[in-house]
Order: structure tokens, then C-alpha cells, then sequence
């Protein structure tokens, strides 16, 4: 418990300053993980309300201790973000003041190595944030066709080696299924020339974010959440979101680009025709990035990027 509770949220602060809480405001969690930054913005409520939703049961079951004497204020819901509407619906939830998605694996599921997401950690071929889909990293490694291993691997890691990984991992496993992380990671290393081998970051780091995006229909997800999101916010409720990885970012970049812009008429039109106005506004124009003191505290924030759009 008092390693849980020292965990420390990724841009804690800079999130709570950005969600602009209101003591009387519904906000959503919509990623509650370890429930650092639920815990705070429960804090910050009085007669408010706070919905936490998270796919992995275990986050849930671990909720009510971390947010302790707050849990009058919280309703927490097994779902899948993708889902929005209909958690709201099912939650009573028209609308709210402000929602927050801290995407990615959460560090409970990284620092568990039966969960199978860690290429530095020997596990079996898991990697499902809820454990009670049917669809495992095992089935996409020993099962799927070497064109979409090749394809998730470019398309989800962008990963250059992608079709030499995808040869080498149907070669293997047709003598044998590749159990294991550390088994997948040997099969990703002798795929790999000796110029990758020598870059900084992990050799499998590319291929293991490839293949848990492809298990979670991570990207889809997002695109799914960020359709429904805008529509769910009362005017002048915020949108925060963290990603970690460049492709996560582009599609938040994206949405929040095409919901502020406003009219797309040629510029030599004279009256605009096409009546399209901005329906948000950007918070920050530059994402919002931890700190060097965080940085220090928490190596693992470095890649994260904090945006924040406000609905008109």
C-alpha cells in the first residue's frame, strides 16, 4: 500500500491545472490506472461527481483504497473508453465538465510480469489490458498471417524491420509456438542487422507496442474516444489527453486541429459558404511536457505529451 501510494501520475499537476476543476463539476477518469489523478481531482469536489473507467479489473478492484474517503464522489465503471456513450449513458452522464485519458499501459500492468507487456521480463504472450477478452499476444504471434504481422508491426510500431521480423517469427514458430516475452525477443534480435541492434533503445521495444496496440485495439480506441468525447462536454469543458508515443499523439494532434478550425472555404472566396465554425479551442499550442524535476522522479514520462482543448 505505501508503494502505491507513492506511485506518481504522469503530469499530475499540470493535468489537475488544465482539467480548470469545479467543485460542483462531472468529470471523467477515463483511464483511472493506479487512480493518481482520480484521487486528486476527487479531491478537488464537493458536492461533484467523478466517473472512473477503466478496461483492466484490477485497476477497478484496487480503486477504493487509493482513493480512500473520496469514493462517495466516485462511480467506477469496467469498460473500454472506445465505449464512451454508452458508459455515460449507463452512468446517468449527459454531459461533463471535463474528461482526462493518461494513455498506454498503465505501470501496474508494466511492473506485473504475467501480464506479458515488459520485453524485459520473461512471461507468457498476454498482453491484454482486460483480461477478460478472448484475443492474447500469443494468438497474433502463433496465428496471424505473416502480411499482417508485417503490417501491424510498420503500421502500429514503426518498426523498418517489420518484414524481416514477421519471416522470422512465422519461420520459428512453425517449428514451435513462441511462448514467451523473452522467447519473442530472442526471434525479434536475430531478425535484426547489427545497425539496429546497436541503437539505444531495446531492439523488441517497437515490435512489443506493435503487437499490444494490435491485441487492445489501442489506436482504434482512441480514434473511437475522441469522436465521442467533444460531443459529451458541456461548453467550456476541457479535454486532456497524455499520450506516449508518436502515433497516440497524431490522432489527439489531429482531432483537436480539425475540431478548431473553422471555416474551410478557398481564400479567394469572398463570403464563406461552407458555415463551418470552430466547435473547440486549443488550452496550450504546444503539448504540455513533464518537467525536469518529474523527470527525474519518473524516467518514465519522458515520452509523454499533455494536450488540453477546451469546447466552445
Amino acid at each position: 500500500m505505501a508503494e502505491e501510494l507513492r506511485h506518481e501520475s504522469v503530469l499530475l499537476r499540470e493535468c489537475i491545472r488544465a482539467l480548470n476543476l469545479r467543485p460542483d463539476g462531472v468529470y471523467v477518469d477515463g483511464t483511472l490506472g493506479r487512480a493518481g489523478h482520480a484521487r486528486e481531482i476527487a479531491k478537488a469536489l464537493t458536492t461533484g461527481r467523478l466517473i472512473g473507467i477503466d478496461r483492466d479489473l484490477a485497476a477497478l478492484e484496487a480503486a477504493p483504497r487509493r482513493l480512500e474517503g473520496q469514493m462517495d464522489k466516485v462511480t467506477l465503471i469496467h469498460g473500454n473508453f472506445s465505449d464512451l456513450p454508452r458508459l455515460l449513458d449507463e452512468a446517468g452522464v449527459a454531459q461533463a465538465d471535463g474528461m482526462l485519458f493518461d494513455l498506454g499501459v498503465s505501470s501496474p500492468q508494466l511492473d506485473d510480469p504475467k501480464r506479458g507487456f515488459s520485453y524485459m521480463k520473461d512471461a507468457p504472450l498476454d498482453m491484454r489490458m482486460d483480461e477478460t477478452q478472448a484475443l492474447t499476444a500469443w494468438q497474433v504471434v502463433n496465428q496471424w498471417p505473416q502480411e499482417e504481422l508485417r503490417r501491424i508491426l510498420y503500421a502500429y510500431g514503426e518498426e523498418r524491420c517489420a518484414p524481416a521480423i514477421a519471416q522470422k517469427i512465422v519461420r520459428r514458430r512453425e517449428e514451435a509456438p513462441i511462448q514467451t516475452t523473452l522467447e519473442l525477443v530472442e526471434v525479434i534480435r536475430s531478425a535484426m542487422p547489427p545497425a539496429a541492434l546497436r541503437e539505444k533503445q531495446h531492439p523488441a521495444k517497437r515490435s512489443f507496442q506493435a503487437i499490444r496496440c494490435a491485441v487492445n485495439g489501442e489506436l482504434e480506441a482512441i480514434e473511437q474516444m475522441l469522436e465521442a468525447a467533444l460531443d459529451r462536454l458541456a461548453p467550456g469543458g476541457r479535454l486532456a489527453v497524455i499520450s506516449f508515443h508518436s502515433l497516440e499523439d497524431r490522432l489527439v494532434k489531429t482531432a483537436y486541429r480539425r475540431w478548431c478550425e473553422g471555416c474551410t472555404c478557398p481564400p479567394d472566396f469572398p463570403v464563406c459558404v461552407c458555415g463551418k465554425k470552430p466547435r473547440a479551442k486549443l488550452v496550450n499550442k504546444k503539448p504540455i511536457l513533464p518537467s525536469e524535476e518529474e523527470l527525474e522522479r519518473n524516467p518514465r514520462s519522458r515520452s509523454a505529451k499533455l494536450r488540453v482543448a477546451e469546447k466552445l
